[in-house]
């Protein structure tokens, strides 16, 4: 065994400990609620656009889509672009890590990997932001329901160019928006890859945190992520994450495909 592997093994270790401490799970979800209460999470940026994440998510996806390396990344919701920014600098770091592993050259306008970005609503302002950032050539959008079958098809259709998949669902809350969008696209998702359903934790707050949404707790990812993982056997929620992450806005939501 290496020190990598030595210390990759610690760290399954500390997260199998975590596991059982619920008194720092409990702190942890405390802390989240305290800090969705001030909106933390709208105070982070991606390069230059804002991501409106916690931080620690954002490390979970990073070492996710690495371990992936998928030729496409689909996302619902794109509000300011920070998250199609964020997938597209990932897709570019891995393409530079690959010409420098394999001695090429890097092309600058090598787009294979690319980003598509699905929302109801692209603001003039966010989209020309995003057609104007440096990283735009990786990423395509789509206006338009999620749940429309006209973009579903779409979406499909454009994935076909594509062999290894990453799905994050992170529009419209709802119970039925998030079960209809699962059943939609998480059958493109890669085997070994991820669909990750965001805003897991609507479940795990006060009622009175949505007076104003057309979510709540009932009404919202968790339970849809329950009923779609009640139906089919080619995901699994990879509880690791969640216990690495403690301090997370998706707990249950990293759904990790098994099969093919």
């Amino acid at each position: 065994m290496n020190v990598l592997q030595s210390f990759e093994l610690e760290v399954q270790n500390r997260i199998a400990d975590i596991a059982k401490d619920r008194n720092l799970q409990e702190l942890s979800r405390s802390w989240v609620e305290a800090a969705l209460r001030c909106k933390y999470p709208y105070n982070f940026f991606w390069l230059g656009r804002p991501v409106i994440q916690l931080p620690q998510d954002l490390a979970a996806l990073q070492e996710l889509v690495w371990r992936v390396k998928p030729d496409l990344i689909i996302e619902t919701g794109i509000a300011h672009g920070g998250s199609l920014v964020f997938s597209a600098s990932l897709l570019a770091l891995i393409d530079y890590c690959e010409a420098v592993e394999q001695g090429r050259p890097l092309d600058p306008k090598q787009t294979r990997r690319r980003v598509l970005g699905v929302d109801i609503d692209i603001r003039a302002r966010n989209r020309e932001a995003i057609e104007a950032h440096p990283l735009s050539h990786r990423i395509d959008m789509i206006q338009g329901s999620s749940i429309a079958e006209d973009v579903i098809e779409k979406v499909q259709t454009y994935a076909k160019n594509f062999e290894r998949i990453f799905v994050c669902l992170d529009s419209n809350h709802t119970y039925a928006h998030v079960l209809a969008e699962l059943k939609a696209y998480a059958p493109l998702t890669s085997k070994d890859s991820y669909c990750v359903v965001f805003d897991t934790i609507v479940e795990d707050l006060p009622e009175s945190f949505f007076t104003d949404r057309p979510w709540s707790p009932k009404n919202s990812p968790g339970p849809a992520v329950r009923d779609f993982l009640s139906q089919t056997d080619r995901f699994v929620v990879d509880s690791d994450v969640d216990n690495k992450l403690l301090l997370t806005c998706n707990p249950r939501g990293f759904l990790k495909c098994v099969k093919d």
